[in-house]
């Protein structure tokens, strides 16, 4: 079926999310043929998170599709402060056709899913980060012709990119383990739902404090940085908490010998992650972050267009892999 707000990788069947990544696949290989798509239609962006790649994919995106991006800065909006989320939502709804929130809290973009009467994207939450996972596997399906049955090791902070990694991971049935030192794992709530839904799909969901347990025979290695924005302060007590899970060619060496490397970026190098490895042959985190693009646009495609041809060729492909199962 057509999907309404994009708040949650958790919020959908695993047939829909296959369903997504395969418009994915579409819009990449002929964008023109989507073009004009969503003509008209406009975006706002919300931002109280800066970013570079959630910006400009978001931007480029649907002008790409046809549309027209609106950035709202933290000055402009200072959602739950300067004007309650309740009204900034009926005033936006009235105005644009989606809205995009790259935020802190999560519960703020449910909130304001809640109230809007247009689809919401979540573009970065301190709880998920569902356009980057879907971007994530859309390039392990490039790379490695599939996403079912690949062991995804995440080394570093259980944060939102590593619950968004396994929320994604359970629901196309891949094996996902997640490393961090004590005291940093993912949120358990998260744990829990990704083990239930990988049991339904024949993946799994591990955490380890052994960075080479969750690096061994791994098809992807995968790490983000240590420190996030609004962590600021935790920043030496981390660096040296996290040095054993830096992903350096010595703990790359576990991996398979086709393992490829990962990062949402931004990285920093020598931290998290080696310049060796950063920019080896093995390392996709630079068609990792194109694919933001891709993947953005298929889910602007399906929250903006759902009633039309696109959605329902969605529809049709969720269901045609739900009756394949």
């Amino acid at each position: 079926m057509p999907i309404g707000d994009f708040v949650s990788i958790r919020d959908f069947s695993p047939q829909q999310i296959e369903a997504l990544l395969d418009l994915a696949c579409h819009v990449k290989a002929d964008p023109r043929s989507y073009r004009s798509t969503l003509a008209g239609q406009t975006l706002a962006m919300i931002f109280e998170k800066p970013s570079l790649r959630t910006r400009v994919t978001f931007d480029v995106g649907i002008h790409q599709l046809g549309g027209f991006a609106l950035y709202l800065s933290p000055a402009e909006i200072n959602l739950g402060k300067r004007e309650s989320v309740y009204d900034v939502a009926h005033n936006l709804e009235r105005m644009v056709q989606a809205v995009m929130i790259r935020t802190f809290a999560h519960a703020l973009v449910e909130e304001f899913a809640g109230y809007a009467g247009i689809p919401v994207i979540n573009g970065l939450t301190d709880f998920s980060h569902p356009c980057q996972a879907l971007a994530d596997y859309l390039t392990m399906f490039e790379v490695k012709g599939r996403v079912r049955g690949l062991k995804v090791a995440f080394i570093g902070d259980g944060n939102n990119v590593a619950h968004s990694l396994m929320f994604a991971g359970a629901q196309l049935g891949a094996h996902v383990l997640v490393a961090t030192p004590p005291d940093f794992e993912p949120k358990a709530e998260a744990v829990a739902w990704a083990r239930e839904r990988a049991a339904q799909t024949g993946g799994s969901c591990g955490i380890t404090h052994d960075p080479r347990e969750a690096a061994g025979a791994a098809d992807v290695i995968y790490t983000d940085t240590w420190t996030s924005m609004g962590q600021e302060q935790e920043a030496e007590q981390r660096r040296r908490v996290f040095q054993p899970y830096q992903v350096n060619a010595s703990l790359f060496a576990e991996a398979q010998p086709d393992a490829i490397f990962m990062h949402c970026l931004p990285a920093h190098r020598g931290e998290e992650v080696t310049t060796e490895v950063m920019d080896s042959h093995r390392s996709v985190v630079f068609a990792q972050a194109e694919n933001r693009l891709h993947a953005q646009k298929a889910i602007m495609l399906q929250v903006m267009e759902a009633g039309g041809e696109v959605g329902r060729k969605f529809a049709g492909r969720a269901e045609a892999l739900t009756r394949a199962r």
